[in-house]
């Protein structure tokens, strides 16, 4: 008698079915509740903290924006900003030919 080869019975297996079905959005539900706990917890915890809130003219802003702007292209080696594609011929090669690959018939006599 073999241990691995047990004959299922339909009612068997749509218990072992429905059991782990059943498992699944058990576990699902509980992972959401899980998350939904920890989620308050972080919120709650971020509405205790004082909120800093500073206000900054759009002058500054400007003037910080080009300051970054103007430093970040000069990291950079300047480009022409042209695309140019180019056709090119290329000669005849066995590796890109696809004739040597095939076997040749023999000559029948």
């Amino acid at each position: 008698m073999n241990v691995l080869a047990i004959e299922w019975t339909w009612s068997e297996i749509l218990w072992v079915s429905l059991i782990g079905f059943c498992l699944v959005v058990v576990m699902l539900l509980l992972l959401v509740g899980i998350m939904k706990i920890f989620g308050s917890i972080f919120t709650a915890k971020r509405a205790k903290q004082p909120a800093a809130e500073v206000e900054v003219e759009e002058e500054v802003i400007a003037a910080i924006a080009t300051a970054l702007r103007i430093y970040r292209g000069a990291l950079h080696d300047k480009e022409s900003e042209v695309l140019t594609i180019m056709s090119i011929k290329r000669a005849y090669s066995p590796w890109n030919s696809k004739i040597h690959g095939l076997t040749q018939m023999p000559d029948r006599k």
